[in-house]
């Protein structure tokens, strides 16, 4: 047998294998990009590498228009080819492209309308021939064992990422009994060593890796005499073809403007530290690897300014009406409890004095209220009857328990008034009992349904905000809360992300990442928004003379936050260096805002 042909096992469900001892070059993502899978083909003839000693990833039908004419170039070609989450589906039939995107997120989204583009142009024979296509391929090379797998050997769309930990990436490496694996599926081209282990992705070449550049990538293997050498590879392609044609085809605009842009519409799948380096160029990249072992690599810094975000327009206005709150949580970020009066009762006479600063802000439409428990604050129901007189959408945070109960006459008068310009949000940590009284004590969850009921029975505009554990699924948080609503006979939409609002932890796990300006600007490019561009908020410290205004919610206590005396002083730009910023607004996705995602 001739190097580099591919060994078809005797047996169908045995892996295939490629033996040889020349230069191999790996792809994935051709993603309907027949632009880019043409560009791919003419650098493997200008590398000298024919279609014998090329391997496909998988996902060669994805996101671009022309799924029937990309598949066929790779048929024609005889290049061997992996089954990835969207050939099986494809070759399925199937609902979804099974990609194993979070419910929700851009991703998930988009991509009914794609799937339903490849399902109407693939046909009979290109079903038959994905469904043919192996899970696993090998690679023998150097006396090294590779093994070619699409998402994970676990799962065929789990996500691997460089960021993954080490010991999960090496628990997969492990389950193929292989030296070291090479995958596709995440998008993003990375190398990592485990010892003597190695892992690599090759990246995509119908996508760009969310760097900033039209871009995509391959990887070249080179037996040499002391290991492999793996180089990872740009693919420059006509772009503004495959993007016409993505229009013409009537596909999203979101993945068409990628193809320009190098920025993903869906960067909220991608972990915070893949999410930290959007907009960060990549570059080619060589890595030996030998029979050596290696240690694990420190991902190199990034070397930019870290992102200032300006005071765009003043939307929103936060009262916070002091610390103290009828019960103490675990964790709370402001550290509320009967005791903690580090922020003051805000004075009714503060809050008038700031109200008539807001006229100057024709922009102003919403004012919130935040603490502690709000209703603690004596002067906190006039404070709100005062905010929706002058016309503003008013916004309360509140656990919903004896101290709101107390008030629930006045807010049900004041709901009818002010028709749709009143809500309470309240805090509900988890849907079950135990779940909620491990954060907020015991003996808590009763007294808070009560508040919801009531809440509910006086037509007061609700929404609930939860914590979301990292532990479980979001699909898994929204089912159980979906239950205890149409148990307790609440008309609340728990799938609906502005009725059930579930924020990522503050405190605990892995640092979050620098949010570089670089990387600022690229996911704003794509939409991404943080509280401190249209908001500001109110506290009244302890001791002090007189309140001052801070750049949001989270940070009453940090000086660096501390914008001013006035909200004019208050309109310079925040610099988002506080961990916070990152994993709660920027990587978190998460906003107080008492309008749009958060409801």
């Amino acid at each position: 047998m001739p190097d580099g042909a591919m060994r078809q096992p005797a047996d169908a469900a045995a892996i295939p294998l490629l033996v040889t001892d020349r230069p191999v070059l790996v792809f994935g993502g051709c993603y309907s990009n027949l632009q880019a899978t043409e560009a791919l083909l003419a650098a493997a003839a200008r590398l000298s590498v024919p279609p014998e000693r090329m391997l496909c990833t998988g996902d060669v039908i994805a996101y671009g228009a022309d799924p029937h004419a990309t598949l066929s170039l790779l048929r024609e070609a005889g290049i061997a080819t992996l089954r990835g989450n969207c050939e099986e589906s494809l070759a399925q039939e199937a609902g979804d492209c099974g990609c194993g995107f979070a419910p929700g997120s851009a991703c998930d989204r988009l991509s009914a309308a794609w799937f339903t583009h490849a399902q109407r142009h693939v046909d009979a024979a290109d079903r038959r021939w994905m469904a043919a296509l192996p899970p696993r391929i090998d690679l023998l090379m150097a006396g090294r064992r590779i093994a070619l797998v699409h998402g994970a050997p676990s799962r065929i769309n789990r996500f691997v990422f460089a960021s993954t930990p080490a010991g999960e990436i090496a628990g997969e490496i492990a389950l193929t009994g292989a030296d070291g694996v090479i995958a596709g599926h995440c998008g993003l081209p990375f190398t990592r060593r485990l010892g003597r282990a190695l892992w690599h992705n090759t990246g995509a070449i119908g996508l760009p890796a969310n760097d900033g550049t039209p871009r995509g990538w391959f990887s070249l293997l080179t037996p040499r005499g002391d290991g492999i050498d793996i180089r990872t590879l740009p693919l420059e392609y006509d772009h503004p073809a495959a993007a016409r044609a993505m229009r013409r085809a009537g596909l999203p605009a979101d993945y068409a403007e990628t193809l320009a842009s190098g920025i993903w519409p869906s960067f909220d799948v991608l972990p915070p530290a893949e999410q930290a380096r959007s907009g960060h160029t990549l570059a080619p990249t060589a890595t030996l690897w030998t029979h050596a072992p290696a240690a694990e690599p420190t991902p190199p810094p990034l070397s930019h300014p870290t992102a200032r975000v300006a005071l765009e327009r003043l939307e929103t206005l936060w009262f916070n009406t002091g610390t103290l709150c009828n019960i103490a949580c675990a964790g709370c970020y402001i550290e509320s409890s009967p005791r903690n009066d580090r922020l003051a009762y805000l004075a009714r006479a503060d809050f008038d004095a700031f109200l008539e600063q807001a006229a100057a802000y024709p922009g102003l439409a919403e004012i919130g209220f935040t603490g502690g428990e709000p209703f603690m604050n004596p002067d906190a129901p006039g404070m709100i009857e005062a905010a929706l007189t002058r016309g503003y959408r008013v916004l309360v945070l509140s656990n919903a328990m004896r101290p709101m109960q107390r008030h629930l006459p006045l807010l049900a008068r004041l709901a009818a008034a002010h028709a749709g310009r009143l809500a309470v949000r309240v805090s509900l940590d988890h849907f079950t009992q135990a779940g909620h009284e491990r954060v907020r004590g015991p003996g808590s969850f009763a007294p808070a349904m009560a508040g919801l009921a009531g809440l509910s029975r006086a037509k007061i505009d609700l929404t609930v905000a939860a914590r979301f554990d990292a532990g479980e699924s979001e699909a898994a948080c929204r089912a159980g809360f979906a239950d205890l609503f149409r148990a307790q006979g609440l008309a609340l939409d728990a799938w609906n992300p502005a009725r059930l609002v579930l924020f990522p932890e503050l405190t605990g796990g892995v640092p979050p990442p620098e949010v570089s300006e670089t990387c600022w600007q690229a996911l704003r490019s794509r939409g991404r928004a943080v509280m401190c561009q249209t908001s500001r908020m109110v506290v009244h410290r302890k001791g002090k003379a007189a309140p001052r205004v801070v750049a949001c919610t989270l940070l009453p206590y940090a000086a660096a936050f501390d914008l001013g005396a006035s909200l004019a002083e208050a309109a310079r730009p925040v610099h988002l260096d506080h961990p916070h910023c990152a994993r709660f607004c920027v990587f978190g996705a998460a906003s107080c805002a008492p309008s749009g995602a958060s409801g």
